[in-house]
């Protein structure tokens, strides 16, 4: 299998997308709200899609709750932001950390039944005043241990509803001036990085991570997170321990410079098992395959460790009772 997960342009996986497929073989497709109508349309793509993939390929799709939101309604479930699970356990810890497994386990079965094998989520970076956006309501909050035990809540959830939890954006996002769908972030050499990675060293187990594309001038002033060997041996892989799959952010985004194949040769170069490029564009998607190298055997052991703890954790849910417990939580917040 090629090292690399990949988008596609529409809602049918079309003759084009199915050879290139069929000839590099990659590791697994990423879809967005430009690949999703409804629930039987996207049945049949990721049906499609696990039958033109390689054995142990992965569909993929971000399903944090709150704005980013591939599945939603009339078809699937809503669900709140990270920042509104905050406000919930900010009232009560016990409420909060119990609305946020039960909003992992209702966006996994949403996913799980739609043929989904990995959630993009929790976020892991930290809510920091006056910071970009970008991040704003997906955090839960600005303190590094609330941050790991919701997340780690929203990751065991999904773990329950049997899809593999991909905890973003590491070594850290939140920080960020700028949006890196727009433009490079920094962050400025004299920043202390320690409690953005306290959330990312307390969630080490978990099966998967996301690198952020921002220029941690401090470890690496050269080269994005992303692209850093020094960024993710030394603080992903070192001081946050994290021995599970690694996979880029969207190579695509305007963070970076370089030609797609340029871009998801160097991540890999720097470290990175997975490089994910979203655009579904098939040019820019052919010349990332065919610039990736096959998975190392390290990547291939990581990925058969993430396959075997989510069999492990899965559960038998209930999704009307969960939703009905969940709904209650945030009301009884809400009119409190």
């Amino acid at each position: 299998m090629r090292a690399a997960i990949i988008g596609l342009a529409g809602t049918t996986l079309d003759a084009s997308e199915a050879a290139l497929l069929h000839r590099y073989q990659p590791a697994g497709a990423i879809l967005f709200a430009r690949n999703v109508h409804d629930p039987v349309q996207l049945a049949a793509l990721t049906a499609a899609l696990h039958d033109a993939l390689p054995a142990h390929a992965v569909v993929a799709v971000d399903q944090e709750g709150g704005r980013v939101a591939r599945l939603r309604p009339p078809h699937w479930r809503a669900h709140p932001s990270a920042g509104r699970l905050g406000t919930v356990f900010e009232a009560d810890e016990t409420a909060g950390t119990r609305a946020t497994w039960l909003t992992g386990a209702l966006i996994g079965l949403d996913c799980a039944d739609a043929g989904f094998d990995v959630v993009c989520a929790p976020v892991l970076d930290l809510r920091v005043p006056g910071a970009h956006d970008v991040v704003g309501d997906r955090a839960y909050s600005a303190e590094p241990d609330v941050v790991a035990r919701m997340g780690r809540a929203m990751a065991d959830g999904l773990l329950a509803a049997g899809v593999q939890p991909v905890a973003k954006h590491a070594p850290g996002h939140g920080r960020t001036a700028v949006d890196s769908h727009l433009d490079l972030p920094r962050v400025g050499a004299g920043q202390d990085l320690t409690a953005d990675m306290r959330p990312f060293m307390l969630c080490a187990g978990l099966p998967w991570m996301m690198t952020a594309h921002l220029l941690y001038e401090g470890l690496d002033a050269d080269w994005p997170g992303t692209l850093s060997a020094i960024v993710i041996r030394q603080a992903i892989r070192g001081w946050i321990g994290f021995q599970g799959v690694l996979v880029s952010d969207d190579l695509a985004m305007n963070a970076l410079s370089g030609t797609p194949g340029e871009r998801a040769a160097r991540a890999v170069t720097a470290g990175c098992d997975l490089a994910m490029h979203c655009s579904g564009v098939l040019s820019d998607t052919a010349d990332v395959l065919d610039a990736c190298p096959d998975l190392t055997d390290a990547a291939l052991t990581r990925i058969a460790a993430a396959r075997t703890m989510v069999a492990s954790s899965r559960q038998t849910l209930d999704g009307v009772a969960l939703a009905a417990e969940r709904d209650g939580l945030l009301f009884k917040e809400a009119t409190a």
